[in-house]
């Protein structure tokens, strides 16, 4: 049976966790005519103009973030809104608004942010958290942090960096983010 153009994505994703997946893609691919060519397995994620922003806080910056939120009300007001515990019932008092609440942070809540942007259902981080203060809970902070630069989304630490993400042109349009190709990691033999 013919692979038609509308197949190709579901196609391409099967064959991404290939440890050949490349190369099995491209010669399918070069039999299809009118397909598109594949030069080198550039894999993306379309971020719709309407995003879906995670907003985390430790206790000492929980102030800061909502303050921030309060700020840019209008320009968040388009956006779907989630958080953890706490921050989100903060940021949805102060702003007036639903905002999707998950568990607290240290218990289960940025693993919970964590799974979201591995399943691409979170498109930017705001994470306000405390570089004074060790956490209980370090190493699910730095996993998440870490799954999101694995997944190439911008991530804010700080208001500047929030301002600076939140003014850019690119955040009130379509925007296409280029995925790293984790094809050779995941097929790798162990």
């Amino acid at each position: 049976m013919p692979m038609t153009a509308r197949q190709v994505p579901a196609i391409l994703a099967f064959f991404v966790t290939l440890k050949r997946g490349h190369r099995v893609c491209r010669r399918l691919l070069s039999r299809r005519p009118g397909l598109p060519a594949l030069p080198d397995m550039q894999i993306k994620r379309t971020l719709g103009p309407s995003k879906r922003i995670a907003l985390v806080a430790h206790d000492n910056r929980k102030k800061d973030l909502v303050e921030w939120a309060e700020y840019n009300r209008q320009a968040l007001q388009r956006h779907e809104l989630l958080a953890t515990g706490t921050t989100g019932r903060l940021i949805e008092e102060r702003l007036e608004r639903p905002v999707k609440k998950l568990l607290s942070g240290p218990l289960g809540g940025d693993q919970q942010i964590g799974a979201l942007i591995a399943e691409g259902a979170v498109d930017i981080l705001v994470f306000f958290w405390d570089p004074m203060e060790a956490q209980p809970h370090d190493p699910d902070i730095k996993a998440l942090l870490r799954v999101a630069v694995t997944w190439n989304l911008p991530v804010a630490c700080d208001r500047a960096t929030a301002d600076f993400i939140l003014t850019s042109p690119l955040f009130h349009q379509e925007y296409d983010c280029m995925l790293p190709d984790y094809s050779e990691y995941v097929g790798r033999r162990v």
